[in-house]
């Protein structure tokens, strides 16, 4: 460290170890000039002191705003996915859970393609068994299940983005099948994004079949 950076550093723990220091020598305040933070005018160390606190609260009210986006646009989801889910409570054999499933994605969640397949129905190949049952919880991006691409007849080819969704009461509970939606944009599902509200679509799908075949 050079001494030009120790000083200041010096100075810094004096003044946080003193803060009567400007009592004792109060027209300092008024006398000290520095320079303004968004241009190149020296301002009163007051002054500076009152820009601080604006750039700060106009930090805390982004935020905020922010915040209160992220709320709504949570709460809008709830509600969607409430909707989805008296639907699916609601049917009374598989050709009505699936009509009401691609209802609720398609005009609820605007979700332009999905496909679901169930191990009950001893149609899909090994490959896409092992890959299905090892699939603990939803995966985004990449299709998580290559095997799956096929179930999206001639639209697989524009597909970019997919949700690979496990129909599982729990992460421990058995795989009763998987979900996916997909989409011609390539940021519609990503790596990394949050996954909360895909896990509870699966576990809801997973209890309306379990109620379904039992």
């Amino acid at each position: 460290m050079d001494a030009p950076t120790m000083d200041k550093q010096a100075i810094a723990d004096f003044l946080t170890h003193n803060p009567n220091f400007f009592n004792e020598f109060p027209t300092l305040l008024a006398d000290l000039n520095i320079p303004h933070p968004h241009g190149t005018h020296a301002v009163s160390m007051s002054e500076r002191q009152l820009i601080a606190m604006r750039d700060k609260v106009r930090m805390l009210e982004n935020k905020l705003a922010e915040l209160i986006q992220f709320g709504e646009e949570n709460d809008g989801i709830s509600e969607k996915l409430h909707a989805l889910t008296l639907a699916l409570v609601s049917a009374r054999s598989m050709d009505e859970l699936t009509g009401a499933l691609a209802l609720h994605l398609r005009e609820g969640f605007a979700v332009p393609h999905h496909a679901m397949r169930l191990l009950a129905d001893g149609t899909l190949a090994a490959d896409a068994v092992t890959g299905i049952t090892t699939l603990l919880q939803p995966v985004c991006g990449a299709l998580a299940v290559p095997q799956a691409s096929d179930w999206f007849g001639e639209v697989s080819p524009h597909l970019k983005s997919f949700a690979c969704i496990p129909l599982r009461l729990a992460a421990s509970s058995p795989a009763r099948g998987l979900l996916v939606l997909a989409s011609e944009e390539d940021r519609r599902f990503y790596a990394g994004m949050g996954t909360l509200y895909l896990m509870r679509l699966g576990q809801i799908l997973a209890a309306a079949l379990t109620r379904m075949q039992t």
